[in-house]
């Protein structure tokens, strides 16, 4: 029964990794065609001034690549002197954004995101139990940049009697309805979809989303219209002043270019949300923390060193020597991998904001 078990499985896996290379070959002309045009259309002109205060004061804080998808290109992160807001510059325009978003959460990268998302109920709960001192038991719930909608699944253990609906740019959202863990989806863009969801829910959160916003000023004018009066508003998003952003520089995952546009301190958003009509009601740092740093700086320094795995952007699949020749650097950064996942979890995540390190926070805020 058990070599049965083992010879299904070894037939599965191959099939899966013979598909993946089918869907791969299949994808290559497309990616070749779009690079053949030149990397240009894909930036917009660099922007003088800060897009949060609109300071002239701008310095260069990190120069980067692509380090998870390994797509071509160079990007910049400038840092504004007077407010502290960091972000892309030159930003992606949105052929930029088609580009380097395909194939990331869905399509080839699908599998990858739902089984890395997927398997985080920890994290989900401590997200959903931070809005019970403020409201114990709201009855609808909008998760906006819900992907796959893990968010909202294990959020059901905590809420059981809340309605929770999903709304994502990209079809993942349509996956987390057939699949239950929404009970409505909605798909597209939350500025334009704000007018039709006014007053309608009690919470709507953004985890890891607002980084991603061409314009983040206009996501909380929509959520200001999508929340009820006396609902609120959750946020997490990472923290651009967290000593690992400066220690790790390149290698701290948070910055994860290009998808990640703006990051903003806590300071400026808390003001914002105060413009904006809102009243900050608490403010997370260590239970934002997600202790993954060291482990992710390893793991990217021995993904860029070693030789690429097969992906359409790339000319030609890599041969049988560079494919050994990876296999072998990763077996042999095994060990530091795992003294970093141990340091992460067992050393840093209880000291995370006692040292400053934690590399995100949460602010819950009231509509007024």
């Amino acid at each position: 029964m058990t070599d049965d078990k083992s010879e299904k499985s070894s037939k599965s896996d191959k099939r899966s990794k013979s598909d993946k290379a089918a869907r791969v070959a299949a994808l290559r002309p497309v990616y070749q065609q779009d690079l053949a045009a030149g990397p240009d259309r894909f930036f917009a002109a660099r922007r003088p001034d800060c897009p949060w205060c609109g300071s002239a004061q701008l310095a260069t804080r990190l120069r980067t690549t692509d380090l998870l998808q390994h797509k071509p290109g160079r990007f910049t992160l400038d840092r504004c002197a007077d407010c502290g807001h960091t972000f892309q510059n030159p930003r992606l325009t949105e052929e930029g954004l088609e580009f380097y978003y395909r194939d990331f959460y869905d399509g080839l990268g699908e599998q990858r995101m739902s089984g890395t998302f997927g398997g985080r109920d920890a994290m989900y709960r401590g997200r959903a139990e931070a809005m019970l001192p403020h409201d114990s038991a709201p009855k609808t719930w909008l998760d906006v940049g819900t992907g796959h909608g893990h968010f909202c699944a294990s959020a059901r253990t905590v809420l059981p009697g809340t309605s929770f609906d999903g709304l994502d740019f990209t079809d993942g959202v349509e996956l987390a309805a057939r699949e239950g863990r929404v009970d409505h989806a909605y798909r597209g863009a939350f500025p334009d979809l704000a007018p039709e969801l006014t007053a309608r829910y009690d919470v709507v959160s953004m985890f890891h989303y607002l980084e991603h916003s061409t314009e983040p000023d206009r996501e909380l004018r929509a959520a200001h219209e999508a929340v009820r009066p006396g609902g609120h508003l959750l946020i997490e998003v990472p923290d651009p002043e967290s000593r690992y952003a400066r220690l790790l520089g390149r290698w701290w995952l948070p910055w994860l270019q290009p998808q990640h546009l703006h990051f903003m301190p806590v300071a400026n958003l808390r003001r914002r949300l105060t413009e904006r009509g809102f009243t900050v009601v608490a403010e997370q740092h260590a239970e934002a923390h997600d202790p993954v740093d060291l482990l992710a700086a390893v793991w990217l320094g021995l993904d860029h060193t070693a030789p690429r795995d097969d992906a359409p952007w790339l000319p030609e699949p890599p041969g049988a020597l560079r494919r050994a020749a990876r296999t072998a650097l990763l077996l042999a950064g095994v060990p530091a991998l795992l003294t970093a996942t141990l340091l992460d979890r067992l050393a840093v995540r209880p000291l995370s904001h006692r040292l400053g390190l934690s590399n995100a926070y949460r602010l819950v805020a009231r509509r007024e």
